[in-house]
């Protein structure tokens, strides 16, 4: 395997790591510990790092392809390049680009980088009561780490 797909997959695990460690932020110990509000959760934030792990694995899976995506635009070139080389061919099944699709949007909402025609925002970032995010962010943590084991098997 490539150097730089073993660092794409290795940068995938530690984003679905920082999720783990996020999920777990409504620990009150360790809100405590870092003098943190028990009120304040990190749960947006897990759906980012999700994302992000969905993402460097494509990434990996193209550059097996010998295709590196690059800004600007490389989410969408990404996203583009992935359902070209892994989904339309069959070589990977469509639910994994129905994930990864699922998380983009997620994303953006959080991220705040909608285009100007899809400026309604995601319910994610906006929820008013921090705890309501809790679903979606396991929802999100659950993806990831399907996507990752099915890009790190074929990888392997």
């Amino acid at each position: 395997m490539d150097s730089k797909v073993r660092l794409y997959l290795k940068r995938a695990r530690t984003e679905i790591n920082t999720a783990i460690l996020l999920l777990e932020s409504s620990n009150n110990k360790l809100l405590n510990d870092f003098d943190i509000s028990e009120d304040e959760t990190f749960y947006s934030g897990v759906i980012g790092h999700c994302y992000y792990s969905i993402f460097y694995c494509a990434k990996a899976m193209l550059f097996t392809k010998n295709i590196d995506t690059k800004a600007p635009e490389a989410h969408r070139k990404t996203l583009e390049a992935f359902k070209k080389e892994f989904i339309d061919t069959g070589v990977l099944d469509a639910k994994l680009f129905i994930i990864y699709k699922k998380m983009i949007i997620k994303a953006e909402s959080l991220l705040e980088i909608f285009r100007a025609e899809k400026k309604k925002r995601g319910n994610f970032t906006y929820n008013t009561i921090a705890q309501a995010n809790i679903e979606p962010a396991n929802e999100s943590l659950k993806n990831a780490k399907t996507f990752f084991k099915h890009c790190n098997t074929y990888l392997n």
